[in-house]
């Protein structure tokens, strides 16, 4: 009776120890999976960002800092929608005709087609408390010309609140010591790009 009473213990302390085990080896990489999650929602936002400040500094020669300022220019903006066709009177087929034949909406033909778009949501961070992305713009001189400049970021604290403290915090010191930043990058403020530091 008693032998049996320790084999049940045994037994009992072994599927306890197995578990913790496997708790402990999915931990980390439950973590990574859902940092990649947040990571793509992240990015097909700034993807969406970059977009749009692509056309409001064509048409401004500038990005602008603020969300409200280009969400109105996306609401209000139009392009032109251009016929091209050969010039009839060009034997070389080298000189085309271009006519305006009407105008698009920015917005429409940005996001017309996807399914309950919100444009101010794109501001948001995803899993953030509502939180919205940090812009910042300026120009900067490079050669003698000045070219302006956007970086959108939003560092791990943000959209990773909700998750493991101590996790996050290796995290944040684990890209720290390969001179990367702390979550999410796009554009620069001393160089003209706007690549995204996932790329």
């Amino acid at each position: 009776m008693k032998s049996t009473l320790i084999k049940v213990a045994l037994g009992i302390v072994i599927l306890v120890l197995g578990y913790l085990l496997v708790a402990s080896i999915l931990k980390p990489i439950r973590f990574e999976e859902e940092i990649s999650k947040r990571n793509a929602m992240i990015v097909a936002k700034l993807k969406d960002i970059r977009t749009a400040q692509t056309f409001y500094k064509q048409l401004n020669n500038s990005y602008t800092g603020s969300f409200d300022t280009l969400f109105d220019f996306l609401r209000t903006g139009q392009i032109p929608v251009i016929k091209m066709i050969p010039d009839p009177t060009d034997t070389t087929f080298s000189r085309s005709i271009v006519d305006t034949i009407g105008f698009i909406g920015i917005s429409d033909s940005l996001f017309g087609r996807r399914e309950n778009f919100r444009m101010e949501e794109l501001a948001t961070v995803p899993h953030s408390g509502g939180r919205k992305f940090e812009m910042n713009t300026t120009k900067v001189d490079k050669g003698g010309v000045f070219v302006p400049v956007l970086e959108i970021q939003v560092p791990y604290e943000i959209y990773l609140h909700d998750l493991d403290r101590q996790d996050v915090i290796n995290k944040i010191e684990q890209q720290k010591a390969i001179l990367k930043y702390p979550g999410i990058r796009m554009g620069s403020m001393t160089e003209a790009t706007l690549d995204g530091n996932w790329e």
